[in-house]
């Protein structure tokens, strides 16, 4: 069991008042809007510390273990809609912990500092239109030209790309086999010929922003390289792990309160003579599921004393993403389920809960490939 100590319990209060007082009450807004005022609501996380809770203080961090990055996610996903969790997620720990862990002094003044306080918000940029979830065939290239990078290509599916002030781009910069030919590369959205193509029209998640984004002759710094040059892979594969923990920390929280709405409802309609909670097949079906988010919640805790200890959490974080996401669908069409007539109804958060839920399994990596990850992981295949 993890201990959580005075600490970290009173940092759950202060990100649940935060919550509860700032995101909850805007939430049905910025779902019919289709996009969250980022620049609006990150300042107000940014004077609280919650942008860089594991960053170094010398960029705007507040040195904190990872526990108080576990406490932050299952608050945030606490609270609908789903959307905000994940572009919370995207500044917090998926577009900044390589360059925290890998970028110049430099750049991370410029770049993070910005980030952690939250003037700035920055997004994500690997998947692109014809490849999805193959990161090794990228075709977006940056080719060198003195001391700059002139980009071109295109990236799809970018959550935050509408608002974003800089992006953390992984480009093909040269031509060797291998996962030797990409870098990370910091783009300021401003620059010319960065472009948003156009904003997606998703299933769910829709308080997200989420983009094309194309890049036609994007002159930018080689010092805004994260890193070597040539090492982005390994280093896009380091931050999705990061990605893949805290969807399942946000996951998690999700389920909890789902579970929880609907067992209050439950308890109030009432069918054949008696609340619906007291129907054996309701009762054991929320039963089980709990059980499973029970033993779920404590892995992802698991995973957590890992990456602490300083241990390699691919696997957890790879077993955490695919199971969460699984048991995130199916916690949300039981809830509708349970609901009734009311839960399929757009007014009801279960709707929202049941089109936000698939996210998780597709996101940072589908199901299909933290399978085929983990097959690789433990020795399922022929080579």
């Amino acid at each position: 069991m993890v201990a959580f100590t005075a600490e970290h319990n009173a940092f759950r209060q202060l990100v649940r008042d935060f919550t509860e007082k700032e995101i909850g009450p805007h939430g049905d807004e910025w779902e019919a809007n289709g996009i969250f005022p980022a620049h609006e609501l990150f300042p107000k996380m940014g004077r609280l510390g919650l942008l860089g809770v594991e960053y170094d203080e010398r960029y705007g961090g507040q040195g904190a273990d990872h526990l108080y990055t576990v406490i932050l996610h299952e608050e945030l996903g606490r609270v609908a809609p789903g959307g905000v969790a994940l572009g919370i997620g995207v500044q917090t720990d998926m577009a900044t912990p390589a360059l925290h862990h890998f970028g110049s002094a430099e750049l991370k003044r410029k770049y993070l500092v910005p980030a952690t306080t939250g003037e700035a918000v920055c997004s994500v940029a690997v998947t692109e239109p014809d490849t999805g979830s193959d990161v090794a065939a990228l075709r977006t290239r940056a080719t060198r030209d003195g001391d700059d990078w002139v980009i071109n290509g295109s990236k799809l599916y970018i959550t935050n790309g509408t608002q974003a002030d800089w992006i953390c781009l992984l480009a093909r910069t040269s031509d060797e086999p291998g996962y030797g030919s990409f870098s990370q590369i910091v783009v300021p959205t401003d620059t010319p010929g960065v472009q948003v193509h156009r904003k997606l029209d998703k299933l769910g998640m829709r308080s997200s922003d989420t983009a094309e984004l194309t890049f036609t002759d994007v002159r930018v710094p080689v010092g805004n390289t994260i890193g070597e040059p040539g090492l982005g892979f390994y280093q896009q594969m380091s931050q999705f792990q990061n990605e893949r923990l805290v969807c399942c920390y946000a996951a998690v929280g999700g389920m909890e309160t789902a579970l929880n709405r609907t067992v209050n409802y439950l308890k109030t309609r009432r069918a054949f003579g008696k609340p619906l909670i007291d129907q054996q097949y309701i009762s054991f079906t929320l039963a089980e599921l709990s059980a499973r988010l029970d033993m779920l919640r404590h892995y992802t805790y698991a995973a957590a004393e890992a990456y602490i200890r300083g241990e390699d959490a691919t696997r957890f974080a790879t077993i955490g993403k695919l199971e969460a996401g699984r048991l995130a669908r199916e916690i949300s069409a039981v809830c509708l389920q349970f609901h009734g007539g009311i839960g399929y109804m757009e007014e009801s958060w279960t709707a929202r809960y049941f089109r936000d839920s698939p996210a998780w399994s597709i996101g940072g990596g589908t199901d299909e490939v933290m399978l085929y990850a983990l097959s690789h992981l433990d020795g399922y295949h022929a080579n």
